[in-house]
């Protein structure tokens, strides 16, 4: 049989068209059964809790919500209901979760030495790996108690090599911290650099506006910013929130009087090293970091902070 050049373009559509049916079919098929796998793999990877331990995660969802007077006696007694579990992974993300959460404010030091110890218990019990790379950092718990030890001055008696390496990058950070700059515009378009600061005491603050701890300190920073004006006092509120209407609003809507900066993509929370909010940096006058918070401050503990870098109460 003979074909035309008509005929011969139609045949050939035709089975282009079947293959690549066939194809798309084989293609779907692949996308669909990797999709199941990685469903699959995440179910699998989903933490089982026992019904104890899911008792001490709704305890600890509760924590916010309980009274300051009382957050301090329920965060000890979570620790001790954790460290009493045995060791293992849920273990140790519940007292990681804890200690995220003890530092939102000044719940009493024995309530910060008793998830210190809890934390410690569960690393040891179940330590982690390090990563590979050279430039990999410590697994989120190690930090975390590295932390806790450093700038709220607890104890912890953990051996590990993770550990001392997370105490070495905390000091290391906090040594680029220091030589870190910024030029930031605030909400009215006003433009600040903290070097060109010197000589006065500067408050950098990172928050967002959905963030609880963050909206519960600010009201207290405003306070700070007018009482210590005269002696230098400079606050600064960093946001890197895309929502720049959003965050003047919250501004205007609460009466925050202070600057607040926008930091597009998040660059100068990079340079800080800032892993989580709210967080808080003191420059002295010579631009030292006199001090540091790994979390929401009262205004009390933003006293003894900001006494530490040369301000008289």
């Amino acid at each position: 049989m003979r074909f035309s050049r008509a005929t011969l373009s139609v045949s050939a559509l035709v089975l282009c068209f079947g293959t690549s049916l066939h194809a798309t079919a084989q293609a779907s098929a692949q996308t669909q059964e990797k999709a199941q796998n990685q469903s699959a793999a995440k179910a699998a990877s989903k933490p089982v809790y026992t019904p104890a331990e899911s008792t001490i995660i709704a305890e600890i969802k509760t924590l916010r919500s309980t009274p300051d007077s009382e957050r301090g006696a329920k965060t000890s007694a979570i620790a001790v209901e954790i460290a009493a579990l045995p060791g293992g992974n849920n273990k140790l993300r519940l007292a990681t979760s804890l200690s995220n959460l003890s530092t939102e404010g000044d719940f009493g030091h024995a309530s910060l030495q008793a998830v210190a110890d809890t934390l410690t218990l569960a690393l040891t019990q179940s330590p982690i790996a390090p990563a590979t790379g050279d430039s990999s950092r410590p697994a989120s718990p190690y930090l975390q108690l590295a932390k806790l030890v450093r700038y709220e001055h607890v104890t912890s008696t953990l051996n590990d090599p993770e550990f001392d390496r997370a105490k070495a990058i905390l000091i290391a950070d906090e040594a680029e911290v220091e030589k870190a700059d910024f030029t930031l515009t605030d909400l009215s378009g006003k433009s600040w650099t903290l070097s060109s600061l010197r000589g006065k005491i500067v408050l950098v603050n990172f928050w967002a506006t959905w963030c609880p701890p963050c909206r519960k300190e600010m009201p207290d920073l405003d306070t700070l910013a007018h009482r210590f004006a005269k002696q230098g006092l400079v606050v600064l509120s960093l946001s890197d929130e895309d929502d720049h209407a959003k965050v003047a609003a919250y501004v205007s809507s609460h009466n925050i009087n202070y600057p607040i900066l926008l930091d597009p993509d998040g660059t100068t929370a990079k340079k800080f090293h800032v892993e989580g909010i709210p967080k808080t940096f003191i420059f002295d006058r010579t631009g030292k970091v006199a001090a540091q918070s790994i979390d929401m401050r009262t205004q009390g503990q933003f006293l003894a902070m900001l006494q530490q870098a040369g301000i008289k109460l």
